[in-house]
């Protein structure tokens, strides 16, 4: 039980940090609280809903992974490094695929509301 409080204020303490320091975590986050009620009014099923939410929630989870990978190399060295470069260029990528993932889930789910598909 101590264990998993202590990973949970972990979490918190890294969420806090994250919010606090990222732009972009802040911009996801109020991406996550509109796509809770706009899930409802878009997806056609309950499971619809659950994914549409599931593909916002997993591009926070990428950009703070993302954060941490660059916090890490700049906590490294703050010369340019080419190969910390292409490290986080490959991070950047990681939010970008679930950036574009997310947005094919919710057109998608558009469309079937819509009856398109």
């Amino acid at each position: 039980m101590l264990r998993f409080w202590r990973a949970t204020i972990n979490t918190r303490n890294g969420l806090a940090f994250a919010i606090r320091s990222e732009q972009a975590i802040r911009e996801e986050l109020i991406a996550l609280a509109l796509s809770l009620p706009l899930a409802w009014l878009i997806g056609a099923t309950t499971m619809r809903r659950v994914e549409l939410i599931a593909t916002v929630a997993l591009v926070l989870v990428v950009e703070l992974l993302n954060t941490a990978i660059e916090k890490l190399s700049d906590r490294l060295t703050t010369d340019h490094d080419p190969q910390i470069g292409r490290v986080k260029d490959m991070g950047s990528a990681a939010v970008g695929v679930s950036l574009v993932m997310a947005g094919l889930f919710w057109l998608f789910a558009i469309a079937e509301r819509m009856g398109a598909i």
